[in-house]
């Protein structure tokens, strides 16, 4: 059975090695090998992020996609390893366009679905989408201060760099929770 105060506990440990993305990325894929025992544990109901554990080295979400949610690029400016354990998130890559320049260039994608674990590097530009028509369950390590660490988005609207705005966020979670109970 998933234990999430041990997850927690390992995952700390792990920031704590010499290769601490290698570490975690273990520590998640393990849990990831019983994805059914997760989501019994997490329960996911609706969209949305939660914050399971916060420090300056080590943040632990929850996040669960709504049916057919995206959510436009976004950086994090630190290493983050994800694992998903119900349904699909497909990641849109990106890079900058050029020094000055506002734009993104697609760079690539990456298909997760249940059981997957991936390490997204410091600099990474990804937008998410979940295809299925069911909730997406995930949990997602950052080896950092989420929270606090400035970074970018990409949106919403014209695809031009600015900060990141949580609240922005927390209002695509919801109105992609209106969308599917409106469905």
């Amino acid at each position: 059975m998933f234990d999430l105060d041990d997850f927690i506990s390992r995952c700390q440990e792990a920031r704590a090695e010499t290769e601490p993305r290698r570490a975690i990325r273990d520590v998640l894929a393990r849990a990831m090998a019983a994805p059914e025992e997760v989501a019994d544990a997490m329960k996911p109901s609706a969209a949305g992020f939660d914050l399971l554990h916060h420090t300056d080295e080590l943040t632990v979400l929850h996040v669960v996609w709504a049916p057919k949610m995206t959510i436009y690029p976004h950086d994090h400016r630190m290493w983050a390893a994800i694992g998903i354990y119900a349904g699909q998130e497909d990641n849109a890559f990106y890079r900058r366009a050029g020094s000055g320049r506002p734009t993104l260039t697609p760079s690539g994608g990456k298909h997760l679905t249940t059981g997957d674990t991936v390490v997204l590097g410091d600099d990474t530009i990804h937008g998410v989408t979940n295809p299925r028509d069911r909730l997406t369950g995930a949990i997602h390590v950052y080896g950092g201060d989420f929270v606090r660490q400035p970074r970018s988005q990409w949106g919403p609207g014209p695809e031009e760099e600015q900060p990141y705005d949580i609240d922005d966020a927390r209002r695509q979670f919801a109105e992609a929770n209106e969308a599917w109970l409106a469905s």
